[in-house]
């Protein structure tokens, strides 16, 4: 897999400080990191049919061409190439025609954030654990300039990079990074960070690594699971939570102001809080593993199937 596009494109660009360490970091992935499925993924990428999408849309979702597009065995074997990457976590996507029906319903996340965020036109923008990618897409359909997310997870990059091929656009990518491993590139205007606080083992340095990659005035938008409770409120959760092992945080909404405000993030808000609920988080046949309805108690569903409460997350927005 190759890089140069990308760092072709911040050669010029006010992330062309970053190709003093990138290029390195992502050879030695190649050379050493690589997961022992990924030659058989890229195998199904190199495979993907070559496609002239009819309209590419990514204002309102993530639709790519019309069915009409492509021919009826083309569909077909397109469908069976997607499924090759399976599980599926987050989406939509609409591809030709197929609709790529994702454990969760991101779409409603991004509805929910939409209305508190500054306006994404002509932004450099990052987004920290994105999973697949389906909010870069997003992002971009708002108006973004440039967008680049990072995910360590192997499988995550081969879908990104599957719907990347009908799509073609070189404004938007995903690298096989952590956070750890950014500098601190004091670049971009929006920071997101959406579903990965609770997974670190040290929250207040993640917040400092978040701002490190913002300019001065640049906006955060950190997404994460909350418990009711007042500043001095965190549930540290057992070996589990909801059957996830590495929750290590969760605080209240009150204390993940204060944690931002110490870590001296100004205008700090909390712009919404939301119960996730069975219609964005379900089993599909697009991910063949468990989903909300097994991680929570079937008698009790307020509740974890640990007895922890169950999944709450809210929305925080705040300026460097």
């Amino acid at each position: 897999m190759s890089f140069n596009s990308f760092y072709k494109s911040i050669a010029t660009n006010r992330l062309s400080h970053w190709l003093n360490t990138l290029p390195a970091q992502l050879t030695d992935w190649q050379q050493n990191q690589l997961h022992g499925e990924y030659a058989a993924w890229q195998k199904t990428l190199d495979a993907l049919p070559k496609t002239s999408p009819s309209s590419v849309s990514l204002a309102e979702g993530v639709y790519v061409g019309e069915k009409a597009d492509i021919a009826e065995g083309e569909y077909k074997r397109l469908e069976a190439l997607l499924k090759k990457f399976k599980p599926w976590r987050k989406g939509p996507y609409h591809i030709h025609g197929l609709h790529v029906d994702t454990e969760w319903r991101s779409d409603f996340k991004w509805d929910r954030l939409v209305p508190h965020i500054s306006d994404l036109k002509n932004r450099y923008v990052l987004d920290i654990g994105c999973g697949s990618g389906y909010h870069l897409w997003r992002m971009r359909g708002a108006g973004a300039k440039f967008v680049v997310g990072v995910d360590p997870t192997q499988l995550f990059l081969a879908q990104f990079k599957a719907v990347q091929h009908f799509i073609g656009d070189d404004s938007v990518n995903l690298l096989p990074l952590g956070i750890e491993q950014l500098p601190e590139l004091n670049a971009f205007d929006t920071v997101f960070s959406m579903g990965v606080l609770y997974h670190r083992r040290s929250p207040i340095d993640f917040l400092y690594q978040l701002k490190s990659q913002l300019v001065k005035g640049g906006e955060l938008v950190l997404e994460t699971l909350i418990v009711d409770g007042d500043e001095n409120t965190v549930l540290v959760p057992g070996e589990r939570y909801a059957k996830m092992r590495n929750v290590w945080f969760i605080p209240s909404g009150a204390a993940m102001c204060a944690w931002m405000e110490r870590c001296g993030f100004k205008n700090v808000r909390m712009v919404n809080t939301d119960i996730t609920q069975f219609e964005e988080q379900r089993k599909t046949d697009w991910i063949d593993t468990e989903s909300l309805s097994d991680f929570l108690d079937p008698n009790d569903p307020s509740k974890t199937i640990e007895g922890y409460p169950a999944p709450k997350r809210a929305i925080f927005i705040a300026n460097k």
